[in-house]
């Protein structure tokens, strides 16, 4: 199949880049530099340089591709702005019959203990926009659309995970800071694993379909931090933090890192064969895979 790809050089885009080559497809991934160009190009995909806001580029690209696989967005106050209007340009220019495959998140659907695609949306602020670009893209017709909602990524090192080794040392004995409280449990997936879950969409889901993208490990954030904290010398200790201050530290993200969600996944699984494989986020950090460089 021949895809149009966004955010291909970064952490889902690059490794849904890996995905798709070796699986036969044919990639166009769009890229804000030649250095970024050269790496795609490496990859086994062709590269055209631009920005997801050069809406005639994207028309361009959409009109031209069998499937659009979005994994961009500026990750900041005009990420609601930018992935809508690539949203409405790529609605407006893919032939009939196209696959529009959207990356959402598993935070739309607030705190919640056994949390499938069916929860209803209780969204935090940061993320409460996605509701409606989301029903826009599954509620498209003429086109087969796909959403991916992927709780916490990581993998290879980065993503948010790196915040819980950042955590300040506090008290005699020193103690790792927390993310929050600690009591929250965070949903998670490798980066690879969920790649694989993107191929398996692409050329089996059905049009409407949404896939929590969740290994079905679902850590506390005092678990990721013991484990942390054990990786930095500290023999296990940490310390909570008080809500109020992750708030005021992080804003909005402080937040979305204050949910407590729990998932397994069981409809990827299910209906598309989709096998996670990969460690666990608690065994990365006992294997040093996010130990500070």
């Amino acid at each position: 199949m021949n895809i149009f790809l966004t955010g291909a050089t970064g952490h889902i885009g690059s490794a849904v880049l890996q995905a798709l080559i070796p699986a036969g497809h044919s990639v166009t991934a769009l890229v804000r530099s030649e250095k970024k160009a050269a790496t795609v190009r490496a990859a086994g995909a062709e590269a055209v340089v631009g920005d997801i806001r050069d809406l005639d580029l994207v028309r361009s690209l959409a009109a031209g591709a069998e499937a659009v696989i979005a994994t961009a967005s500026p990750g900041d106050a005009t990420s609601n702005p930018v992935e809508t209007a690539f949203a409405e340009a790529v609605l407006d220019s893919v032939r009939p019959h196209a696959t529009f495959l959207r990356t959402s998140g598993v935070w739309v659907h607030g705190s919640a203990p056994d949390i499938t695609e069916e929860t209803p949306r209780n969204a935090p602020p940061l993320v409460a926009w996605y509701e409606k670009i989301d029903s826009r893209v599954l509620d498209a017709a003429g086109i087969r659309s796909i959403v991916i909602e992927p709780g916490t990524v990581y993998g290879h090192g980065i993503g948010i995970p790196t915040q819980v080794f950042a955590g300040e040392r506090a008290g005699d004995p020193a103690a790792l800071r927390l993310v929050g409280p600690g009591t929250q449990h965070w949903t998670s997936v490798h980066v690879d694993d969920l790649a694989e879950l993107y191929v398996l969409a692409l050329e089996k889901a059905e049009s409407g379909s949404v896939y929590l993208g969740v290994s079905g490990q679902n850590p506390t954030v005092r678990e990721l931090g013991e484990a942390a904290s054990h990786r930095l010398g500290l023999d296990g200790r940490v310390v909570a933090e008080d809500a109020a201050a992750l708030v005021a530290r992080l804003g909005g993200f402080g937040e979305a890192l204050l949910l407590d969600q729990q998932a397994t996944g069981e409809k990827a699984r299910r209906e598309l064969g989709w096998k996670p494989s990969r460690r666990s986020l608690l065994e990365e950090f006992a294997a040093g895979a996010y130990d500070p460089s």
